[in-house]
Protein backbone atom coordinates (compact mmCIF):
# COMPACT_ATOMS: atom_id res chain seq x y z
CA UNK A 1 0.00 0.00 0.00
CA UNK A 2 1.37 3.26 -0.76
CA UNK A 3 0.65 6.65 1.25
CA UNK A 4 -2.19 7.73 -0.60
CA UNK A 5 -3.72 4.45 0.34
CA UNK A 6 -2.86 4.39 4.25
CA UNK A 7 -4.42 8.03 4.09
CA UNK A 8 -7.48 6.91 2.53
CA UNK A 9 -7.63 3.99 5.30
CA UNK A 10 -7.05 6.51 7.55
CA UNK A 11 -9.86 8.88 6.59
CA UNK A 12 -12.38 5.97 6.43
CA UNK A 13 -11.44 4.55 9.96
CA UNK A 14 -12.03 8.19 11.31
CA UNK A 15 -15.81 7.60 9.48
CA UNK A 16 -16.43 4.82 10.84
CA UNK A 17 -15.20 5.94 14.63
CA UNK A 18 -17.88 9.00 14.22
CA UNK A 19 -20.86 6.48 13.12
CA UNK A 20 -19.71 4.30 16.19
CA UNK A 21 -20.02 7.36 18.25
CA UNK A 22 -22.95 8.44 16.87
CA UNK A 23 -24.53 5.37 17.45
CA UNK A 24 -23.29 5.38 21.12
CA UNK A 25 -24.68 8.53 21.95
CA UNK A 26 -28.15 7.39 20.60
CA UNK A 27 -27.71 4.32 22.86
CA UNK A 28 -26.16 6.49 25.80
CA UNK A 29 -27.63 9.71 26.46
CA UNK A 30 -30.67 10.14 28.68
CA UNK A 31 -33.03 12.32 26.47
CA UNK A 32 -34.09 13.16 23.27
CA UNK A 33 -32.24 16.55 22.14
CA UNK A 34 -28.79 14.96 23.89
CA UNK A 35 -29.48 11.90 21.30
CA UNK A 36 -30.37 14.29 18.46
CA UNK A 37 -27.41 16.45 19.21
CA UNK A 38 -25.25 13.23 18.79
CA UNK A 39 -26.35 11.55 16.44
CA UNK A 40 -26.76 14.17 13.44
CA UNK A 41 -23.06 15.70 14.39
CA UNK A 42 -21.20 12.14 14.63
CA UNK A 43 -23.11 10.80 11.55
CA UNK A 44 -22.32 14.14 9.47
CA UNK A 45 -18.99 13.68 10.21
CA UNK A 46 -18.96 10.31 9.72
CA UNK A 47 -20.56 10.58 5.72
CA UNK A 48 -18.26 13.54 5.56
CA UNK A 49 -14.45 11.55 6.46
CA UNK A 50 -16.56 8.41 3.81
CA UNK A 51 -17.27 10.65 0.82
CA UNK A 52 -13.59 12.46 1.13
CA UNK A 53 -12.04 8.93 1.32
CA UNK A 54 -13.77 7.57 -1.63
CA UNK A 55 -13.69 10.51 -3.87
CA UNK A 56 -9.74 10.41 -3.29
CA UNK A 57 -10.21 6.67 -3.79
CA UNK A 58 -11.77 6.97 -7.51
CA UNK A 59 -9.73 10.34 -8.42
CA UNK A 60 -12.38 11.56 -10.38
CA UNK A 61 -13.23 15.32 -10.34
CA UNK A 62 -17.00 14.43 -11.70
CA UNK A 63 -17.25 11.37 -8.84
CA UNK A 64 -15.90 13.55 -5.88
CA UNK A 65 -18.23 16.69 -6.61
CA UNK A 66 -21.28 14.37 -6.59
CA UNK A 67 -20.12 12.78 -3.53
CA UNK A 68 -19.72 16.38 -2.02
CA UNK A 69 -23.38 17.27 -3.28
CA UNK A 70 -24.76 14.38 -1.63
CA UNK A 71 -22.29 15.30 1.78
CA UNK A 72 -24.16 18.84 1.58
CA UNK A 73 -27.65 17.84 1.14
CA UNK A 74 -27.35 15.07 3.72
CA UNK A 75 -26.02 18.05 6.01
CA UNK A 76 -28.88 20.01 5.10
CA UNK A 77 -31.74 17.26 5.48
CA UNK A 78 -30.22 16.27 9.13
CA UNK A 79 -29.82 19.21 10.30
CA UNK A 80 -33.47 20.14 9.35
CA UNK A 81 -35.20 16.57 10.07
CA UNK A 82 -33.69 16.77 13.48
CA UNK A 83 -35.14 20.20 14.41
CA UNK A 84 -38.34 18.88 13.24
CA UNK A 85 -38.34 15.37 15.66
CA UNK A 86 -36.54 17.80 18.51
CA UNK A 87 -39.32 20.59 18.02
CA UNK A 88 -42.23 17.69 18.08
CA UNK A 89 -40.34 16.21 21.46
CA UNK A 90 -40.79 19.61 22.75
CA UNK A 91 -44.23 19.76 22.22
CA UNK A 92 -45.20 16.32 23.48
CA UNK A 93 -43.04 17.20 26.47
CA UNK A 94 -45.48 20.11 27.26
CA UNK A 95 -42.91 22.39 26.58
CA UNK A 96 -44.33 24.46 24.16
Amino acid sequence: MNAMEWFIAGLLALGVFFYVAGTVGLLRFPDTHSRLHALTKADNLGLGFIAIAAGLHWGDGWIAGKLALVWLLTLFAAGMAAQLVARAALKAEGGE
